[in-house]
């Protein structure tokens, strides 16, 4: 059974509205259109995003669970650095994929990225790939990273899709992010292991579900929504 989450993105306009010249209009279209396209397994939209992660344990033992009370933290803690999480989400297959590095590096992304393509998407045609305005996020760090050879042979399989800027509301990685700082990162992870096993564990009962993203923002309510804050 496929599992659908309704997505509403615009309700958080009022934190995120950036310029809306003619560049911040196309690239807003061209997303939703490619969001509303029927799905085609030979050529999946993928979105990607990051987040960082504290590492806290706590300064005192926690109480333990009785009947009728739940455990019981103190509100200190001890900070032990962060991690990153890369995060993949397949809004119509119903696919996610997470990976937790050290840093968020060019070599990092492009090793999520190459990943993906050498794994989880192997064989097909091309992978649309939504991406912010990142500088690690362009076909010229690809050539940095894996050489000319290497990164056109990647980028041929790859269409690379950019938010507008001040727009990362219109990426559905972000809003799969907030999905899983609700149901897993909303707590105290107090090591790299766990904070891999709790993640990874998140992502494999996500894709059991194959729960799956319905945007409905068009292009056409973006402009019955939005239209007082174009400019030329």
């Amino acid at each position: 059974m496929v599992k659908k989450n309704v997505l509403k993105p615009w309700r958080r306009l009022m934190w995120c509205i950036g310029h809306m010249n003619h560049q911040y209009r196309q690239r807003m279209y061209q997303l939703c259109d490619l969001y509303r396209r029927p799905y085609d397994p030979a050529e999946p939209v993928v979105c990607v995003d990051e987040k960082s992660v504290q590492i806290l344990s706590a300064s005192r033992r926690d109480l333990a669970m009785q009947a009728g009370r739940p455990v019981k933290q103190d509100y200190e803690y001890v900070r032990k650095g962060t991690r990153n999480l890369f995060v993949a989400v397949e809004p119509k297959g119903g696919y996610r994929e997470v990976a937790a590095t050290a840093r968020r590096t060019k070599a990092d992304f492009v090793g999520f990225i190459h990943g993906l393509l050498h794994s989880v998407y192997a064989g097909v045609r091309k992978l649309h790939l939504v991406v912010d305005n990142l500088n690690t996020q362009t076909p010229k760090v690809f050539v940095e990273i894996l050489g000319v050879e290497a990164a056109a042979e990647l980028l041929a399989r790859v269409e690379l899709h950019y938010t507008p800027k001040h727009a990362s509301w219109l990426n559905m990685a972000e809003l799969e992010i907030g999905i899983l700082q609700r149901q897993c990162l909303g707590r105290r992870l107090s090591d790299p292991d766990e904070l891999d096993r709790e993640v990874l564990a998140w992502q494999q009962n996500s894709n059991q579900q194959r729960r799956c993203l319905n945007w409905t923002f068009s292009r056409q309510e973006a402009d019955r929504k939005l239209s007082r804050h174009y400019v030329t």
